[in-house]
């Protein structure tokens, strides 16, 4: 397990660098990141998408590869993917293991994002579905077709992405993409 992960976060963290995403920790399997930190970027949704869908490609390629050297189960091995956009706030926590953390609701959405979603699929709020169309890349949306229930948030719309989707797409539902999060503004 420990070489699987190290493998993956390794690659994680160059698609990372490369989209311009902040690694923020790693808790077991989990891969939490957030772009829009420190400055805000215009089109975090987007990024943050891109990423996503960069990271589920290579764990594809990767898992099939070490198949040979960690067992035949490993190419079966699937991830699941939750953005949420909104607000957090941000901060060094100092002690004898200093370390960067974000706290706030948006966190929270995204791990639900990721908890409700799908294997193989990245699944997202109404809040990054609408920050992806703002942007023009309604196209990469499908409506999910039911509603989540979240713990604390009630029944909610939420999308699946696919960036490498060109036609357009019906999104139906309210109007108004970890854990992996997206964050446009921050207090940091």
């Amino acid at each position: 397990v420990f070489q699987l992960l190290e493998s993956l976060y390794s690659v994680f963290d160059d698609i990372a660098t490369k989209r311009g995403v902040y690694k923020i920790e790693t808790i077991g399997d989990c891969y939490v990141a957030a772009t829009g930190l420190p400055e805000p970027q215009e089109n975090h949704a987007v990024i943050m998408c891109k990423f996503a869908t960069d990271c589920m490609h290579k764990f594809a390629i990767l898992t099939a590869n070490l198949a040979d050297t960690l067992g035949e189960d490993t190419a079966s091995l699937t991830m699941r993917i939750g953005i949420h956009s909104g607000k957090v706030t941000a901060g060094v926590l100092r002690g004898k293991k200093s370390r960067f953390q974000l706290f706030g609701d948006t966190v929270n959405v995204a791990a639900r994002m990721e908890s409700n979603g799908v294997p193989n699929r990245i699944h997202v709020s109404q809040q990054t579905a609408d920050a992806l169309v703002a942007k023009g890349k309604e196209v990469w949306l499908t409506a999910r077709p039911d509603k989540i229930i979240a713990k604390g948030k009630g029944e909610l719309q939420t999308y699946f992405v696919d960036t490498n989707k060109k036609s357009k797409s019906i999104i139906s539902g309210s109007t108004t993409v970890g854990t992996i999060l997206s964050s446009p503004e921050n207090d940091v």
